[in-house]
């Protein structure tokens, strides 16, 4: 990669303590002040099978993995056979050489489990081994290495610290260094996952009550969220499956808590009917929705963009609904602050997409948490005994109050309702009300987009257009900077409202255009196609589960863009 850039892959069956390693290996090279990301891979297994994890460093800010690497740690033989054919030219595979056999001239033996039978550890700790040898072979500071291990492992560190200094020495005495990597001047930032980054932001806007059922990807917000409750000033809770999930939500914000839940395709599909209630009694939720591969099952744990279209028209019925999707950590800590103080502020459902490879993968994230906080709904004073819940406003927003408020009777129904809340079935009654939610909607549109919903990139004069939304946008941006020709790039990350005229005054200008998804239909390009009565010259689809690899990507759109 050169003495700028490092890339490696650390592959092992389900239980070798992989993703941890991956993560750990990350952390130490953002610790150093390297811009970093990292990708995990797995089945769905709880042992065997097989896992690997891509730690890709800089000097420079980036966007994704990549797939060729200088060091491969082979943890089992699947792993030799699986990743030594994507070693850069002086690549090195390492691997336990008391286990495996493994003859080339990219052979870096390291007798691993040796170390950890000297220390008395453990199989898994072989990883800690193999950490330290790639901290020599890229010049990394072994205090910043045994530093972390102690933070990370806690009191299980000790033998791990030592592991890491015996693989450092030993690779030291055998191994020829791959670069010396010079990092640059910058404080550090956290290396977070976009659900790590969606659980911070959401408390920033006053986020009060987090409830989920366990789906991947989403799951690790619930783990995170419990994890910190008290710091983040959260109750968690996680009830019998996902109906249960988006109806407890709407009970805690019919009671005046601010909450959200989080769950993937099959889940979502569960919460249509609760979705379709928010709409008609006008309860703010905030609803993550973290994609992965379909229909039905899938392959549950690998990433895909095929639910927008069912997300933008979700449930049944006409009513607002917002749709957002953030395309790295750090849009997606923003996102779900504002995500949420949008649906206090008009009372109806916000669906923020994000997708397995943006919620589990890991980036350096420059963050300001001080740029969310939360924002002021409209809340009825002294309601008083002749409270209308459902009043009718001249921007379809009705002033909220809550049960237990003196003296107010605070009614929602999922019935057709006139103001107070008591049903009805009078034509010209339901009209009015029917009236009222779209008055909202215009107020949203009218608001949202003013705002700049649209990050654009690259050469903003390029006659050759991309388009891409979500985590597609870190390939996307890694793939310019391969490209021959100019190219401006173009991210949407509000969905519903969409910024047409915007979008629509990039291609106005372009004489190329291309359209990259992780989807079989490309949904973006049939939105955009429905939005502003234009198509797109060229569509990028990929539908293997696996995210795009941005050297790929650039030959590809070298091909399409002519």
């Amino acid at each position: 990669m050169g003495n700028d850039e490092a890339s490696v892959v650390i592959g092992g069956e389900a239980g070798d303590g992989v993703r941890a390693s991956g993560e750990l290996l990350g952390r130490i090279f953002n610790r150093h002040g390297f811009y970093t990301f990292v990708r995990d891979d797995y089945q769905s297994l709880i042992r065997g099978g097989h896992n690997f994890s891509q730690i890709r460093a800089s000097s420079e800010n980036i966007w994704s993995q990549i797939e060729e690497a200088d060091v491969v740690i082979a943890l089992d033989e699947r792993s030799i056979e699986n990743h030594e054919d994507r070693l850069a030219g002086e690549g090195v595979l390492i691997f336990d050489s008391d286990d495996l056999d493994y003859d080339s001239e990219k052979a870096s033996p390291l007798p691993l489990t040796s170390m950890v039978e000297n220390v008395e550890g453990i199989d898994i700790m072989r990883n800690s081994a193999a950490i330290g040898s790639v901290a020599y072979l890229y010049g990394l500071d072994l205090e910043i290495v045994t530093k972390l291990m102690k933070e990370f492992y806690g009191g299980r560190a000790e033998k791990n610290v030592q592991l890491a200094k015996d693989g450092y020495e030993y690779a030291e005495e055998n191994f020829d260094k791959i670069a010396g990597m010079e990092a640059p001047d910058r404080e550090e930032s956290p290396l977070l996952t976009g659900n790590e980054a969606i659980s911070l932001g959401a408390p920033k806007a006053g986020l009060d009550v987090y409830i989920a059922y366990p789906m991947t990807p989403s799951t690790s917000i619930l783990h995170f969220t419990a994890a910190h409750q008290e710091e983040l000033d959260l109750t968690v809770v996680q009830p019998e499956n996902e109906i249960g999930v988006i109806n407890m939500a709407l009970g805690a914000a019919y009671a005046g808590a601010r909450a959200m839940v989080a769950t993937s395709g099959g889940g979502y599909s569960l919460m249509q009917e609760t979705l379709s209630l928010a709409g008609m009694s006008e309860t703010p939720i905030l609803i993550v929705e973290c994609q992965r591969a379909g229909p039905s099952t899938g392959v549950p744990t690998y990433t895909g963009q095929a639910d927008l279209s069912f997300a933008l028209n979700s449930a049944h019925g006409e009513f607002p609904r917002i749709v957002i999707a953030p395309g790295d950590q750090v849009e997606a800590f923003y996102l779900a602050g504002e995500g949420l103080n949008l649906a206090w502020k008009y009372q109806t459902p916000v669906i923020l997409l994000s997708d397995k490879h943006l919620s589990e993968s890991r980036m350096s994230a420059n963050i300001d948490p001080d740029r969310v906080a939360p924002e002021k709904a409209k809340i009825a004073s002294n309601p008083g005994s002749d409270y209308e819940r459902y009043k009718f406003t001249e921007d379809g927003v009705s002033p909220l109050a809550f049960p237990g408020t003196p003296e107010a009777v605070v009614k929602t129904s999922s019935y057709e309702h006139v103001e107070f809340g008591y049903t009805t079935e009078d034509p010209e009654e339901i009209v009015e009300m029917q009236d009222k939610r779209a008055r909202k909607w215009d107020s949203i549109e009218d608001e949202i987009l003013q705002r700049d919903l649209v990050n654009v990139y690259g050469d903003e004069d390029a006659k050759n257009l991309i388009l891409a939304w979500g985590s597609t946008k870190g390939a996307v941006l890694e793939a310019i900077k391969l490209l021959n020709k100019p190219a401006k790039f173009v991210q949407p990350t509000y969905l519903k409202p969409f910024p047409a005229d915007d979008i629509s005054e990039h291609m106005k200008g372009a004489e190329r255009i291309v359209c990259v998804e992780a989807n079989a239909t490309g949904q973006l390009a049939e939105l955009i196609r429905k939005e502003t009565l234009s198509e797109v010259d060229e569509k990028i689809l990929k539908y293997d589960m696996r995210p795009f690899n941005p050297p790929d990507l650039a030959e590809r759109l070298e091909e399409v863009l002519g």
